[in-house]
């Protein structure tokens, strides 16, 4: 059986820590690793930033959608925008790359999730956003949902 859940908000900075923590609680049923739910936490983090940040470019008009589902041990995770897209995939997925220095960015949002994930795919259109598909099989102690 596969459990799943879907969640909006708007791209402001607060909500980073709501997607973080709403995340955490729906991955925490299966009861993965301490170590696993940080990575994780630390994965929307990453994401969900980026959106607001890059994709948006702070302005808070847009919304960033999450979905995640689990079946069995695997966690899958959908992070979306509908901002302004990244117009050069290689160059941001390049480590301490970032297109607001400004910002005192570090440019590894990519380089953590595909460190903390087993597979990382983004998909990215010019003026139509940017979406984050993540895979993590989990090593929980139990998984409820098989």
């Amino acid at each position: 059986m596969q459990n799943r859940m879907e969640l909006s908000f708007s791209a402001i900075s607060s909500n980073e820590s709501f997607a973080r923590v709403t995340v955490a609680a729906f991955i925490a049923q299966v009861d993965p690793t301490m170590e696993e739910l940080t990575e994780m936490k630390t994965v929307v983090s990453e994401a969900v930033t980026n959106s607001i940040i890059h994709g948006y470019q702070s302005q808070s008009d847009g919304k960033v959608y999450i979905s995640a589902s689990i079946e069995g041990e695997c966690l899958e995770l959908v992070i979306r925008d509908e901002g302004i897209g990244i117009s050069d995939l290689e160059e941001a997925r390049q480590p301490l790359f970032t297109s607001k220095p400004e910002l005192e960015r570090s440019g590894m949002g990519f380089t953590i999730m595909e460190n903390f994930c087993d597979d990382v795919r983004v998909v990215s259109e010019p003026m139509l956003g940017t979406t984050i598909y993540l895979k993590k099989q989990l090593s929980t102690k139990k998984a409820i949902y098989n």
